[in-house]
């Protein structure tokens, strides 16, 4: 791990998109919090009916795809990795390599606020492991353990 320099929070959207190489309608958090290297990161997402999904899941009963807050965790989690791999940045993706016990506690739906709220299990050799948690206040709507890889 390394830390080059220090990251001031809040992390807001443009300093997002210099590290994601997602762009709308796919990026699914809009600011980081707080972060810790190699240890954890929190950021958010402003669920709004603007969503572009929310047109067809569900048409009169909108509610957010639970695939979409899996990857605005997982984009949370990439960022904490290169955060904590500074110098991964603009040089390699960052890709999911697995999923385990992932469950859907609450539906998630528009003027909600996603948290995610991410612990590094293990880092080693470029593979991550992450406890990945999100809520909606205090309600915790979805949870997963996440590894990824720098490739």
């Amino acid at each position: 791990m390394t830390t080059e320099k220090e990251i001031k929070m809040p992390i807001d959207i443009k300093g997002i998109l210099n590290l994601l190489p997602h762009r709308y309608p796919f990026i699914l958090v809009d600011r980081i919090i707080d972060f810790e290297p190699g240890q954890s990161i929190t950021g958010l997402k402003n669920v709004s009916m603007g969503e572009p999904f929310f047109q067809g899941h569900f048409p009169g009963e909108p509610v957010m795809p639970g695939v979409l807050i899996l990857e605005g965790m997982a984009q949370t989690g990439g960022i904490l990795a290169y955060l904590t791999e500074q110098s991964m940045i603009g040089e390699k993706l960052v890709y999911f390599a697995g999923l385990d016990k992932v469950r859907f506690r609450k539906v998630v739906r528009p003027g909600d606020q996603l948290i995610f709220k991410l612990e590094m299990i293990k880092y080693k050799a470029r593979l991550t492991k992450m406890a990945g948690h999100a809520y909606v206040g205090d309600e915790l709507v979805t949870e997963a353990e996440m590894m990824a890889t720098f490739a």
